[in-house]
């Protein structure tokens, strides 16, 4: 098939082992200076993804040149390709707000993430930026409530590009705000984007780092409904991988006292099988439990969905998952002889492969203790 949907031993919100890109005329050109950032580069890294799947969008089931129908706007935007990034991207166009259709239902607990590469507009080619409010909609189709203000209980609006920023606010009024200004996009650069919601708290990852932390953000009992990208004549980011999860895993307890972890957070590049550096924190998450206590043996199993070849989903779980085990006695320390690997390919679904979150679902690796 031309779309490979393989990741086999993990989901990414951002799984950035999906798909193989379309060969298109409309390609959009991306220009990036990046280096590849190393999995120790991410050492301080410790956002960890929610252990369930609500939502999740790569584009791969929408055409290039169309706009994706789980998103609404009062501007533009189409799906394109890139000439260096694999996969579908969701390009925002013009000026005013993209969000999703249905709002969002979510709990206490849950996590955000997603690629972006941010490009300065035609009109703007300096001073580049976009925004992200994360707020609580009365009518969540209503992308124009509320005005500079959005939500009537509170919500946070959050701007990045040549900065980082953001200012909070209640229904009384703005509350707090704040600037990194040396947390820079770098225009063309895929980075990643991760949020992480408990309760009142919201911390913010650009990348490896972590740029904000809030533990007061927003106020007690207020659940946020809405996330909408802000687009000023200043930026036209482009996004995938976008994935939002509900509940931390309970690694130690899933592994150890029922026998059995299901993890999403572990992430590849297209059809490869190298850790990406983002796995960071959910792999020493899992190490620390494996090295608590060290007489006990994990079967490692890499699972994927049922797009693309069989033989190929198959081989490509058993290496992606032999590389976990490596990872984890490289990079933490476990016993590489405790770890045994194996790849089911597409042949256990946990779910129908008929979704995008159904597909993101079946990809996923297992720890199976011994």
């Amino acid at each position: 098939m031309a779309i490979k949907s393989i990741l086999a031993v993990s989901l990414c919100l951002f799984c950035v082992g999906l798909n193989a890109q379309n060969e298109t005329e409309d390609t959009t050109a991306v220009q990036s200076t990046s280096v590849k950032a190393s999995l120790q580069s991410y050492s301080k890294f410790d956002f960890i993804p929610g252990a369930k799947v609500i939502f999740y969008n790569d584009f791969n089931e929408t055409a290039v040149g169309d706009f994706p129908p789980a998103w609404n706007t009062n501007t533009s935007g189409e799906v394109v390709t890139t000439n260096l990034y694999p996969g579908n991207w969701f390009k925002m166009i013009g000026e005013g707000s993209i969000a999703l259709d249905e709002g969002m239902k979510l709990p206490d607990n849950y996590t955000i993430e997603f690629d972006v590469i941010p490009q300065p507009s035609a009109a703007n080619d300096n001073g580049f930026d976009f925004g992200l409010y994360l707020y609580s909609a009365e009518n969540p189709k209503d992308l124009n409530e509320g005005g500079a203000v959005p939500g009537l209980k509170g919500g946070i609006k959050m701007t990045f590009g040549y900065r980082s920023a953001y200012d909070a606010y209640d229904e009384t009024g703005y509350t707090i705000s704040g600037i990194k200004e040396d947390a820079v996009m770098e225009p063309g650069k895929k980075c990643r984007l991760s949020f992480w919601i408990q309760k009142t708290r919201l911390r913010v990852y650009l990348d490896e780092r972590k740029v904000f932390d809030l533990p007061k953000v927003f106020k007690t009992g207020m659940q946020c409904n809405m996330l909408r990208f802000e687009l000023w004549n200043s930026g036209a980011p482009m996004i995938t991988n976008f994935r939002i999860a509900a509940g931390l895993p309970d690694t130690r307890n899933k592994l150890m006292t029922e026998g059995k972890l299901v993890t999403y957070g572990i992430y590849f590049d297209v059809n490869k099988d190298v850790v990406k550096p983002e796995s960071y924190g959910t792999l020493k998450d899992i190490a620390a439990v494996l090295n608590e206590v060290p007489d006990v043996k994990v079967k490692i199993i890499g699972h994927t969905d049922s797009d693309g070849d069989d033989a190929k989903n198959l081989d490509l779980s058993k290496r992606r998952a032999a590389s976990v085990k490596a990872e984890l006695a490289k990079s933490f320390g476990v016993n590489a002889g405790r770890l045994q690997t194996d790849g089911l390919g597409e042949t256990k679904p946990v779910a129908p492969n008929d979704t995008p979150v159904n597909k993101a679902l079946n990809r996923r690796v297992e720890f199976i203790k011994q």
